[in-house]
């Protein structure tokens, strides 16, 4: 069992920057593909990013390419989502989430993924 714990969510002004962190609990995180969603009010879930096992591989959603970067730190179990110039169309909840231990590549589809975190709001003013 995983378990996703976010934090760094907040209220920032367009053109600002925040970091998300994704801390997981078990030894099976750095052999675990994990990924980052958001969800704003009404709509739908949204890709945002994923990355491999050690980070060989990342991709990202369309709308966040070039200002959003994914990495992570496997010694100390946590996941990151730097986010720079962000805009309002970024205010959403966003949220961690974790393939099983060995279990496919990186995907952009929410079903691929076993653990979910709670996750952590963002919001960006105008």
């Amino acid at each position: 069992q995983v378990q996703l714990v976010e934090s760094g969510g907040g209220l920032v002004q367009a053109g600002g920057s925040l970091r998300l962190a994704c801390a997981a609990s078990g030894r099976t995180f750095s052999s675990s593909v994990m990924g980052w969603f958001r969800q704003a009010p009404g709509k739908e879930r949204e890709f945002v990013a994923s990355t491999s096992w050690i980070g060989a591989s990342t991709i990202y959603g369309d709308s966040v390419k070039g200002r959003f970067t994914m990495f992570r730190d496997n010694a100390k179990n946590t996941v990151y989502l730097q986010m720079n110039s962000l805009k309002p169309e970024d205010t959403a909840v966003y949220s961690c989430a974790a393939r099983r231990r060995y279990s496919g590549s990186v995907s952009s589809f929410a079903h691929a993924y076993d653990y979910w975190g709670q996750g952590t709001q963002v919001t960006v003013s105008s």
